[in-house]
This record gives structure tokens, C-alpha cells and sequence, in this order.
């Protein structure tokens, strides 16, 4: 697939979700059979991070949380190297120091990979001051959830670069949980983007399922932001299908409400709508899942047969 940041087709848009999801069930299929590390999977929420991700320039900054597979491969990363790196093996994108939720891949523009609730808001507002400053071409993509709205940062972080006016592209993806808390749980509003108003920001709440929805709402944001070198808040309402963290039986979850949203994922949606117009074919899919297939095989081969890091690798790359 191409890495170029380019208008896409929507059968583009369909493979790039085909692969994020078939990249985390790869992880959760590898973790069910033993002896590997378990993840926070972004499974049902595909339409937001392959809408914003691919709606951006390659100039772009992006800063992220624990659920960033999507963002890094719609971005054009190499799921060997993904894989890697959550297995450990020095052929990672970070030698296999990060693991599965703290990669940076500096060549892709993603600065950091956060667990740390609302962590990446925290740097957004340092990361656009300083491209603002040093008059650097490009915005800076932040991504966090609704558990990290309702941290005390996400309203410093946003107050600060209003009042700064720092090109900074806030993606609020609620997907209604926090960890094992509902969102209506500990907020009593149902979009974030109302928060965002009352510092002046102009926002924007997207069906997060419809990714051709949000690469639209995602390019207009973004040159609204590189046009006022301006914040803006885009918030994607979606849904975690799967639990917090593997292994996770999602006991807490509402089978009804999990149900509901299962009948409006993404990936089943713009598949079914592009039969439907004739733009997609039975025999095209088969041609797309097979490439898919192939490139999860060729990343879990490579992944597999990369090496530790060596003993000596224990001191590089730290501050002390």
C-alpha cells in the first residue's frame, strides 16, 4: 500500500482498517496461544485513526496514547518492525524497548507512543510552541481518549494553546470507556468537543465509525489549523469492542450496548457500501485480505526471527 499522504480512495481507506485489524488480532490470537505479550487493541475504532492519519501531510507531527497501532500503520509503518517491538527484538522501531505502547518511529513523524493518561497532551502544547518558534512547516496531531479529557492536563494543555495560538490538531477518539469505567460514568456531557468551545477553540464531533466522515472533517481541521496556525478539537464518537487490555472478558460491559455497536463497526460498514455502489467486488476483496494476510505473515516472520538486543544495548539510548 502507499505510504504517501494522499487523497484516498475509500477502498484505500477500507484496506488500511483490514490491516490494523487484522494486525491486532494477529496479537491477540499470538497472546491466547501462549508466551506473548498481551496490548491494548483499538478494535472497532479503525475508522478514527485511519480518517485523521491519512488525511495528513508527511511534514505532520503525531503524538499518541496505548491504543496507537492504528495511527502508526496508517501512517506507513512496517508491522515487522510493530511486531518487533512489541516482542522485544532489537529489529523494532525502538530496538524493542518500548514494547507495544511506547513506539516512536522519528522517520514517520510520531514523536511518542503515551500509557500515561492524557501523557501526550501534556507534550503537545511543547511540541507546536516549539514548531511555531522555529517556524517549522507542518501541525502537530495529537490523539487521546475520553478517560484523558477528564485528566486536569487536557484542559491545560488545550488553554495553553489557545491562548498561545499553536498549531496543534486535538483528536479526542471517545470510544465510551476509560480502562473499566463507561464514560457516562465520569462525565456528564456526551461529547468532549463541548469542553473544547469554552476556550475559544473551534471543534467538530464526527461519527467516528464512517471513516470516510472523519477523513473528510480530519482534512478540513487540519487546514484550518495550517491555515490560522490555530488549535482545533476533533473529536471521533466511536467504540472499543474489545476489553482495556488482553486478556480481557469484558464482564463489565453492557451486552446490549455491545451488541448495538458491533452492528455498526466500521470495517462491515464501508465494505457493505462499496458492494452496494458496485465499487467493490467480491473477487477485489479477496485480492485485498490476501495481500493483508500476506503482509501480517511476512511482519510475524520477520518479527520472529529478529534477536534480542545484545546485553550491551542495556545502556544506550538513556538519559543516565
Amino acid at each position: 500500500m502507499s505510504e504517501t499522504m494522499k487523497d484516498p480512495s475509500a477502498t484505500s481507506l477500507l484496506e488500511y482498517m483490514k490491516l490494523v485489524r487484522a494486525y491486532e488480532e494477529k496479537i491477540v490470537e499470538l497472546h491466547a496461544a501462549g508466551n506473548f505479550p498481551g496490548t491494548c487493541t483499538s478494535v472497532g475504532q479503525e475508522a478514527s485513526a485511519v480518517g485523521v492519519v491519512r488525511a495528513l501531510k508527511p511534514e505532520d507531527k503525531i503524538l499518541t496514547n496505548h491504543r496507537s497501532a492504528g495511527h502508526l500503520l496508517a501512517r506507513g509503518a512496517d508491522a515487522g518492525k510493530m511486531l518487533a517491538e512489541v516482542m522485544g527484538r532489537a529489529d523494532g522501531y525502538c530496538k524493542g524497548k518500548s514494547g507495544s505502547l511506547h513506539i516512536s518511529a522519528k522517520e514517520l513523524g510520531v514523536i511518542l507512543t503515551s500509557t500515561i493518561v492524557g501523557g501526550e497532551l501534556s507534550l503537545a502544547t511543547g511540541v507546536g510552541l516549539s514548531m511555531k518558534m522555529l517556524k517549522q512547516a507542518g501541525i502537530v496531531v495529537c490523539f487521546f481518549g475520553d478517560g484523558a479529557a477528564c485528566e486536569g492536563i487536557f484542559h491545560e494543555s488545550l488553554n495553553l494553546a489557545s491562548v498561545w495560538n499553536l498549531p496543534i490538531l486535538y483528536v479526542c477518539e471517545n470510544n465510551q470507556w476509560q480502562a473499566f469505567v463507561h464514560r457516562k460514568e465520569t462525565m456528564n456531557t456526551d461529547h468532549v468537543s463541548n469542553w473544547a468551545k469554552n476556550y475559544g477553540m473551534e471543534t467538530r464531533t464526527v461519527d467516528g465509525n464512517d471513516v470516510e466522515a472523519v477523513f473528510t472533517a480530519a482534512s478540513a481541521a487540519a487546514n484550518y489549523v495550517r491555515e490560522y496556525q490555530k488549535p482545533f478539537l476533533l473529536e471521533t464518537y466511536t467504540y472499543r469492542l474489545r476489553g482495556h487490555f488482553e486478556p480481557d472478558d469484558q464482564a463489565y460491559v453492557d451486552p446490549q450496548e455491545l451488541a448495538s455497536w458491533k452492528a455498526r463497526e466500521p470495517i462491515a460498514a464501508l465494505q457493505n457500501k462499496l458492494v452496494q455502489q458496485s465499487a467493490l467486488t467480491p473477487a477485489a476483496i479477496a485480492e485485498m485480505e490476501e495481500r493483508i494476510g500476506k503482509t501480517i505473515a511476512d511482519a510475524w516472520a520477520f518479527a520472529n526471527a529478529s534477536p534480542f538486543p545484545a546485553a550491551s544495548e542495556l545502556t544506550t539510548d538513556v538519559y543516565a
